[in-house]
């Protein structure tokens, strides 16, 4: 039987179907789920963790329109046949440090052992199946408290959940996979590269700066979405999903996952609209991953020319650097999205340092949207302290004074289609 045969036992009997969530009852969201709450779960059970990607590139825009719809890949790989007594955990990670909001935790769906009445059996397979889509809906809706996108720290908390667990333990992870910080940062990467990829995994397999990975010993892991962003975000062709399975495939290996326990669904991933609108609005910043894309200029702004010490007021000897920016952005063929992003150097108040960095990367992106770049295509983010000055700027031999006035630094990304 193959891996994503075997996997395909997520949620055993329960046939949920994500898209086009309505509720268990149309009075009490919650009718026929009591069982489940008051239920203990059974020694052996099996469990099943689900964990919903809930950062920026897996949603719409202001609207919440284009979010990626989860639901045919679930129906596509449930076991119908499975065994019943499973007990579900779902939630929602996001953030640097892949913090999981639970919605459900270890909630029994044994609905054979919850009534001795075969007909009474049936009735609460039924409700199963509608209040976990509820529960998977509900994560859906959750807004990551932090900035930026971990998945293996989402695996790692995800993996607690299996703790005392005896009988089979089942992870399924409904994301694009596209890290935006950590060993597994995808933000700059090629996406073709079989020596990128191994090189990640090592960075990732070892110890130090960047922690351990995730403890997936005796779980069965799918990968669900990968490569699939929600509209307005850049998404991967048939041949970086291909490279992104890839990867997560090692990485799940890497972490202790049996050779063939890793699975990546291939069924087609689509787009909904979605009434959240609101938490689109809100969600934190995070990178957007380029895929590798040729066309990638960025241009480096000292932030001691832009700006007084600070300050978040655009200087006026700072005017005519922005114009020519300007233009070239607008002139720049097939241009895709320009990212602005500000950066301060360690000597400020840590408290002030990111609202800092933000409000001038917001004071560069306005200029250039008033000098003709459009609005829609500029996005600004604030990140706090610089993570260190690139050597091209100032060379291995830069003195502590450059370093820090490179610290001090916006810059322009511009990518092209």
């Amino acid at each position: 039987m193959s891996a994503l045969r075997r996997a395909a036992g997520v949620l055993g009997a329960l046939t949920v179907v994500l898209g086009g969530l309505t509720g268990c009852s149309a009075d009490d969201p919650r009718a026929g789920c009591t069982w489940m709450d008051d239920q203990s779960v059974a020694d052996d059970a099996d469990a099943t963790v689900v964990l919903v990607d809930g950062t920026t590139s897996t949603r719409g825009g202001a609207t919440g329109a284009g979010d990626v719809d989860y639901g045919p890949l679930i129906g596509d790989l449930l076991d119908k046949e499975g065994r019943s007594n499973q007990v579900v955990s779902i939630g929602t990670f996001g953030g640097a440090d892949g913090e999981v909001e639970w919605t459900v935790q270890r909630r029994s769906a044994d609905w054979r052992r919850s009534n001795d009445n075969t007909s009474n059996q049936e009735d609460n397979r039924q409700d199963a199946n509608r209040c976990l889509r509820d529960d998977v809906a509900a994560a859906r809706q959750v807004v990551p408290a932090g900035r930026g996108t971990d998945v293996l720290a989402g695996l790692a908390a995800g993996a607690e959940m299996f703790d005392g667990v005896r009988g089979e333990r089942r992870l399924l992870v409904l994301s694009d996979g596209l890290s935006t910080t950590g060993c597994a940062d995808l933000t700059n990467a090629r996406f073709g590269s079989a020596q990128e990829l191994r090189s990640i995994v090592s960075v990732c397999g070892t110890q130090g700066e960047f922690g351990e990975l995730p403890d997936l010993d005796g779980v069965r892991v799918t990968f669900m979405g990968l490569g699939h962003s929600a509209g307005g975000q850049p998404s991967a062709d048939s041949a970086r999903r291909t490279w992104l399975g890839r990867l997560w495939t090692a990485l799940c290996e890497r972490a202790g996952a049996a050779r063939g326990s890793c699975a990546v669904s291939r069924a087609p991933v689509g787009r909904t609209e979605t009434s959240d609108g609101g938490a689109a609005r809100s969600l934190p910043d995070d990178a957007a991953v380029s895929f590798g894309e040729q066309d990638v200029r960025t241009y480096t702004l000292s932030g001691a020319a832009l700006f007084a010490t600070d300050s978040a007021r655009l200087r006026d000897a700072a005017g005519p650097a922005l114009v020519d920016l300007a233009v070239t952005v607008r002139t720049t063929p097939s241009l895709d999205r320009v990212e602005v992003r500000g950066y301060v150097d360690p000597r400020g108040s840590r408290a002030n340092d990111r609202a800092l960095s933000r409000a001038r990367a917001d004071a560069v992106a306005a200029e250039l949207v008033a000098h003709g770049v459009p609005a829609d295509r500029v996005k600004a983010y604030g990140e706090g302290v610089s993570p260190g000055c690139p050597e091209d700027v100032t060379g291995t031999s830069g003195t502590r004074e450059q370093r820090l006035q490179c610290d001090r630094r916006v810059d322009v990304k511009i990518v092209g289609k």
